[in-house]
């Protein structure tokens, strides 16, 4: 035997989208919802999938099922197989038009019933998210136990499943593992064959079933995903690159401002230093100008006292011996100061100068 891809939206359409398939539909949302006691589904009705709002842009790229339940809860179940751009926007849109498409004018609003929106993803959604199963529901921030429960999306993320045959454990495992590898089986497993409506399923993807024209159909429309899946990766991988050279120009630019900053530094590092250069400058000069100030001051005062002691020694000596002037005039305040208390103590020239004045 060999299956059809289910994951292909004519083949998804047959498995889960019919009058004959609606055991299949009541097992899987059962399972991806984790249904139990008085909320399982027992009976569903499938809605025209014709009737699907189709968005510009969105054309061909996915096939939703319109479900009823027994309490008539709403279901949308949705397979995408290329990750478009808008498509997290289109499910909510869908959600929301078949939450308010319930009311008529003038209807109450406590008909209102709840909407479920069941996508499974041949691509990775949420790379944060570890889960294969994602639910989203209205929640309150400060206490997320407190939810609407009136719309609902949730998300199976085929690329995350990753068990092994021999590892499913549950109805929900096995409906995963279907949809991931039906197109690549001979055989139903025996771990499938437990369930009913996959061994259903299964009889609906079988290929002996379709009809020549119908697998015809189904090759185009791989072929066509496949060459859109191409392209998105194209166009991935060019924004890539627009983003690391936007990146590197951005980092380029911040290494720039970042050298600017450095070298304004540096110029104000220097200003700074030839400021106080030449404010050391300025002080040495003044200490300079202040210092030959104090030393033009003592020699005035030296000469005034040199010319003071002179006039007293020659109104005491009348003629000085050689070399007496010279000696005075040469000396400094202290020596000069000396000299001329030594001479007012009545001291004489050998005595003051070492020197006999009769020689």
């Amino acid at each position: 035997m060999r299956f059809l891809n289910p994951k292909t939206d004519y083949a998804f359409r047959k498995i889960f989208g019919s009058e004959t398939s609606r055991d299949i539909l009541i097992s899987f949302l059962n399972a991806i919802l984790d249904l139990s006691g008085a909320d399982v589904i027992i009976d569903v009705a499938v809605l025209d999938p014709r009737l699907a709002p189709k968005i510009e842009g969105m054309k061909d790229t996915y096939l939703d099922v319109r479900v009823k339940d027994q309490r008539e809860r709403s279901y949308i179940v949705e397979m995408q197989v290329l990750n478009v751009e808008g498509f997290e926007k289109r499910i909510l849109y869908n959600a929301c038009k078949t939450y308010v498409n319930q009311l008529g004018r003038g209807d109450p609003y406590h008909i209102l019933t709840e909407v479920v929106a069941v996508t499974i993803t041949d691509f990775t959604m949420f790379p944060d998210l570890t889960r294969v199963i994602s639910r989203f529901r209205l929640r309150a921030d400060e206490n997320p136990l407190i939810c609407h429960r009136d719309l609902e999306l949730v998300f199976a993320e085929l690329p995350k499943f990753t068990r092994a045959e021999a590892e499913l454990t549950t109805t929900l495992d096995r409906w995963l593992y279907f949809l991931k590898t039906a197109r690549d089986l001979t055989a139903i497993p025996e771990s499938l064959a437990l369930e009913p409506a996959i061994v259903h399923a299964f009889e609906i993807a079988n290929r002996a079933g379709w009809t020549e024209a119908e697998l015809d159909e189904l090759e185009k429309r791989e072929m066509w995903v496949g060459e859109q899946r191409h392209i998105l990766e194209l166009a991935r991988k060019a924004e890539q690159k627009a983003r690391k050279a936007e990146e590197k120009a951005q980092e380029a630019e911040e290494k720039a401002q970042e050298a600017e900053e450095k070298a304004q530094e540096a110029e104000e590092k220097a200003q700074e230093a030839v400021q106080k250069a030449e404010e050391k400058a300025e002080e040495k000069a003044r200490e300079a100008a202040r210092m030959g100030e104090a030393k033009g001051e003592a020699k005035g005062k030296a000469k005034g006292k040199a010319e003071t002691l002179l006039r007293l020694l020659r109104r005491r000596e009348k003629t000085l011996p050689a070399g007496v002037e010279d000696r005075v005039r040469a000396a400094d305040t202290d020596q000069l100061d000396d000299w001329s208390d030594r001479l007012f103590d009545g001291g004489s020239l050998a005595e003051l100068f070492g020197i006999d004045h009769n020689h």
